[in-house]
């Protein structure tokens, strides 16, 4: 972990306006939603397209060039879809048009990145007043195709990883031939990126809380929100007579890490608002 706390800069298009007070622009807070996040959703401009498109990819933050760096350290995202998906050829194409535009030319597909998690239900007194407990991350960057045959290798055993712990020495591997061929793995380089967070327990307009008849019938608080691994169910075709000890542990491992952050996070003091926020966000 690097010795001081490293930050994404504020640039005009990660900066966060509304609830400033939520925001952080840390790597490590940011790399750790992200890497803790089952599903990412991707989304990046489509020529001769109207809209944006918006794909749920599964991804992880590493470093090729550094496997040992912390999520503290400055890393790239990892993304893995078919290698002849629509993504994976623009952002091959857009590999190639910057190779050949001078150095100050980013290379890459211009893509942003959301991940999201929430913790908890936050009940108050009023409708207006609800919300969740969440962590959020928006990354900023440019995907390229990885073309190095260790850096995919690299790649693919840490996105295997991200979904259950030690899962990849536990396959078949190396991957043959024909699954490194129908597999593409894009690298981002990170511009920038944001962090918003809610964390503690309700928060009521002052009027409400003098309110003695809205305080004596409505219930308040926070319902922990976490995922819950379920047993594992042997396939149709499965010859191992035990549930693995890595994955019986993993399963047990995240469950109990997903409850304890839940209550957690319901009982952190909540950032301070602005006079003009509500607590809807």
């Amino acid at each position: 972990m690097p010795s001081t706390s490293l930050e994404y800069p504020k640039l005009p298009y990660n900066k966060v306006n509304r609830y400033d007070s939520r925001a952080t622009y840390a790597l490590e807070t940011i790399h750790q939603i992200v890497n803790n996040c089952p599903i990412l959703h991707v989304s990046f401009t489509v020529p001769d397209s109207p809209f944006p498109t918006i794909l749920p990819m599964i991804g992880q933050m590493g470093s090729f060039d550094r496997p040992s760096a912390d999520t503290g350290d400055v890393l790239e995202l990892y993304l893995h879809g078919y290698v002849s998906s629509r993504f994976i050829n623009l952002s091959r194409n857009a590999s190639k048009q910057g190779e050949g535009e001078g150095e100050k030319a980013e290379e890459g597909l211009p893509i942003c990145v959301a991940a999201s998690q929430v913790d908890g239900l936050v009940l108050s007194l009023t409708p207006n007043s609800h919300s969740y407990n969440y962590r959020s991350a928006t990354l900023f960057g440019h995907a390229t195709l990885v073309t190095d045959i260790e850096e995919k290798l690299y790649a693919m055993e840490l996105i295997t990883n991200s979904v259950v712990r030690n899962r990849y020495q536990h396959t078949r591997v190396p991957p043959n031939a024909a699954e490194m061929q129908s597999t593409g793995v894009l690298r981002v380089k990170i511009a920038a990126g944001s962090a918003k967070l809610r964390t503690g327990m309700p928060s009521d307009e002052k009027a409400d809380l003098k309110n003695e008849e809205v305080l004596d019938k409505v219930w308040t608080g926070v319902v922990p929100l976490h995922y819950t691994l379920g047993e594992p169910i042997p396939g149709p075709y499965n010859r191992v007579d035990k549930v693995p000890q890595y994955l019986r542990e993993f399963v047990q491992d995240t469950n109990s890490y997903a409850r304890e952050l839940a209550v957690e996070e319901a009982t952190k003091p909540m950032a301070a608002k602005s006079k003009t926020d509500h607590d809807d966000d």
